[in-house]
């Protein structure tokens, strides 16, 4: 079985509009200790979303490597995420 981790994005910078490369990610927020409850997104058909407690819009690209963004920093690699 392939182990597989799930990304993990926050928006403490605050842009309009976070660029993904996984449709399947989960949304937290800010950075700890200003982080929401990291919440399971799934865009499905949909090429964005907006995350419902935080606002911040999501937006497929297709041509970012899966479990990357754009700003490149919006991506949380702390531990907790890595055990996700």
């Amino acid at each position: 079985m392939a182990a597989s981790t799930i990304p993990h994005f926050h928006n403490t910078p605050g842009v309009r509009v976070i660029h993904v490369g996984s449709k399947e990610f989960m949304c937290i927020g800010a950075r700890p200790p200003f982080d929401h409850p990291h919440i399971y997104i799934d865009m499905g058909g949909d090429s964005e979303t907006v995350c419902s407690y935080c606002s911040t819009l999501y937006r497929f690209d297709p041509s970012l490597a899966e479990g990357t963004c754009m700003p490149a920093d919006c991506l949380w690699e702390g531990d907790e995420a890595a055990a996700a």
